[in-house]
């Protein structure tokens, strides 16, 4: 099978659902990739029939896909390109975080593996890219993160990683100070789902957090001293 963009697409969602932080790299479900695809469930599970019949992903019951070796491969390919393609909008045009990721999406099947070399030599050889996602290379373990959402209270959290799903949710993030690089003080959990507190280092009042967000931002806790 041609690894045309379509393809490229679908194996770098399946690799980042199943690599995003907090999962176990395990079965993803048809469900979530159609639903980060905004593609309807006949459609997907048709191309995924494709992407097995290739080689390239091994599906599971009930309705769980996982990448093979070679998806893999395929897959870190093209999400080391997108990372690039980010670090270069963000770093060097000065395209805002909250939008690098659709441009980057629009250019990630065109740019040719020479091209991608000199991207990288010319960004100094970045790891990460304006979210904090790590760009992948040959042979190097990728940090285990947590959710913001699951840190205890008390707790002192580096940010390490944004989720770039959502642009409003950068957009807010970014507003508020929260990105790769912060650390803050996880004040309270809100009883009943409710908002998750936060302390900036900068700042003398908290910030609530909405549940949906806390998930959206992975780090690390920090020892105190």
């Amino acid at each position: 099978m041609e690894i045309t963009g379509a393809v490229e697409g679908y194996l770098k969602v399946i690799y980042n659902l199943q690599h995003r932080p907090g999962s176990d790299a395990g079965p993803v479900a048809t469900s979530a990739v159609a639903a980060r695809l905004g593609v309807a469930r006949p459609s997907v599970s048709a191309m995924l029939a494709r992407l097995e019949h290739d080689g390239l992903v091994r599906r599971h019951q009930p309705r769980g896909v996982t990448l093979t070796h070679a998806g893999t491969e395929a897959a870190l390919r093209v999400v080391r390109r997108h990372r690039l393609l980010e670090t270069l909008l963000f770093d060097r045009l000065g395209v805002p975080w909250d939008e690098v990721h659709e441009e980057a999406e629009r250019l990630e099947h065109v740019v040719s593996e020479r091209l991608e070399g000199y991207i990288d030599r010319s960004l100094g050889y970045p790891t990460h890219d304006p979210h904090g996602d790590p760009i992948p290379r040959p042979d190097e373990p990728v940090e285990t993160l947590a959710a913001l959402a699951a840190a205890p209270d008390g707790c002192r959290f580096s940010i390490r990683r944004v989720s770039d799903a959502d642009p409003a949710v950068l957009r807010f993030l970014g507003e508020q100070g929260i990105r790769p690089g912060t650390t803050v003080t996880v004040v309270e959990h809100s009883p009943f789902d409710g908002p998750v507190w936060v302390a900036l280092a900068d700042r003398d009042a908290r910030l609530p957090l909405p549940p949906a967000l806390a998930r959206a931002v992975y780090g690390v806790p920090v020892q105190s001293n």
